[in-house]
């Protein structure tokens, strides 16, 4: 009956009720703990726990006897019984006299509440149906501690969990988990309070401080190749040759035009034709002209290292012969001495970057190694990267190693400031949610 109520209430009034008349008593009372002290719920055969304040109180006083003492209280006490304190039994046993019996009501390893019992006769209540009712007791209190804690308003529910929390860390058998927790304040205040160096990442790579781009002097065909991506190639080393013949076919046409030309002036110049002279003059400068320029491919057809550099990029091995035009992209060429590292920065963190900012650069073939660099330029514009907006900040190699190649990558962090870990952890996620709210209500 008592745990097919729709209340709590009415749950600890059906029971109240049912140890009464099972018992025989005159009155049977349950109360449960409310801010340290007993408050009574219910009261058997229907009385209000609300009628007489003055016997209330007096009520939940000898409840809060055998819940601070955690033990059964009886008054009078038999001959046999251990000692405790009945101040409280004592004076409402002058009050309406009588027995009292107080059962506290356990709910775990807590006492929650307990259940008085009133008699007419004090030899009513022996020690076997004292046994009997402790057992009953046991098994329905963890039943209305439910239904009670279930009911609770939300801001009580988190007063009594915080109490229950206190309460078992403050038993004896918690003291690892409270040295536990104590540690786990610590690190959460550093995380919270204390700002550490922050730094912001993002894949790297490096690349020649100076690259040079060779391409293709004029239209025609790859003769020959002499380096290919990786050769270390020294100042004015031949790298690339092109094909020759069409130019000099071309070149012996406009010899053969020029010596035509001269000799038809020299003859205008006997006759002393000056219209012819004229005409066959400006015909053999431009056929000088022409001759020019072709020496001029002619010299350029023979591709030559700037400077002294590895080549990084274009492969024509595979080329020979392929026709090309002018302006087409042949070769690369880097210095080995001198690099520059190109770092991708997020477009949410690159605020938090200024030119001369120092951090550190881990290449994926030196792990372990830690190159220093420092932030000499910031590109003003963001580029595309895989549905992200990515800046180019670009930084120099305090102290170059030996065995460094462009085209190498890794991951490099920059120095940006001290902050809270807890904020270099979630900030992402808070600019996120910020943007969001801007976009849906303009918060």
């Amino acid at each position: 009956m008592t745990v097919g109520q729709s209340s709590f209430i009415r749950a600890a009034s059906a029971f109240a009720s049912e140890l009464a008349s099972g018992f025989g008593c005159e009155r049977v009372s349950v109360g449960f703990v409310e801010d340290g002290f007993a408050r009574i719920v219910a009261i058997s055969h229907g009385g209000s726990p609300t009628s007489e304040s003055e016997l209330l109180d007096q009520l939940g006083s000898v409840m809060d006897e055998a819940i601070e003492q955690k033990a059964t209280v009886r008054y009078p006490a038999p001959a046999d019984a251990p000692p405790c304190i009945v101040l409280a039994h004592q004076a409402l046993q002058r009050r309406q006299g009588g027995g009292l019996c107080s059962i506290p009501l356990v709910s775990g390893d807590r006492i929650v509440g307990a259940v008085h019992f009133e008699f007419a006769d004090e030899r009513a209540f022996d020690s076997a149906t004292i046994t009997t009712a402790e057992h009953l007791i046991s098994l329905v209190g963890p039943v209305l501690e439910l239904m009670r804690r279930n009911e609770l308003p939300l801001h009580k529910q988190l007063v009594e969990g915080f109490r229950l929390l206190r309460q078992r860390l403050g038993a004896p058998e918690r003291r690892r988990l409270r040295l536990a927790l104590i540690a786990g304040a610590v690190a959460a205040s550093l995380l919270v309070f204390i700002p550490l160096p922050h730094q912001v990442g993002g894949q790297a790579r490096i690349e020649g401080a100076i690259q040079r781009v060779l391409v293709a002097p004029a239209d025609g065909y790859i003769k020959q190749v002499f380096a290919r991506p990786g050769d270390a190639v020294e100042a004015g080393q031949v790298l690339v040759e092109m094909a020759e013949q069409d130019l000099q076919i071309e070149r012996r046409r406009w010899a053969s035009e020029l010596a035509q030309h001269e000799n038809a002036y020299a003859a205008a110049l006997a006759r002393a034709d000056r219209a012819q002279l004229v005409i066959n003059q400006a015909r053999a400068d431009e056929a000088r002209a022409q001759l020019a320029l072709i020496d001029q491919q002619l010299g350029r057809a023979r591709i030559e290292a700037p400077f002294a550099g590895v080549v990084i990029r274009g492969d024509l091995s595979q080329s020979l012969g392929a026709p090309v035009k002018r302006g087409d992209t042949l070769l690369t060429v880097a210095p080995v001495e001198k690099f520059r590292v190109i770092v991708e920065i997020d477009e949410r963190d690159i605020t938090r970057i200024a030119v001369g900012d120092r951090g550190h650069l881990a290449l994926s073939a030196l792990p372990w190694d830690r190159q220093p660099i420092t932030v000499r330029r910031i590109t003003p514009m963001a580029t595309a990267v895989e549905g992200s907006n990515i800046f180019e900040v670009e930084a120099e190699l305090d102290q170059p190693e030996n065995g460094l190649r462009p085209g190498l990558q890794g991951v490099a962090r920059i120095e940006a400031g001290h902050q809270p870990l807890l904020l270099g952890w979630t900030q992402r996620g808070l600019t996120w949610l910020r943007l969001k709210l801007w976009a849906w209500w303009g918060l």
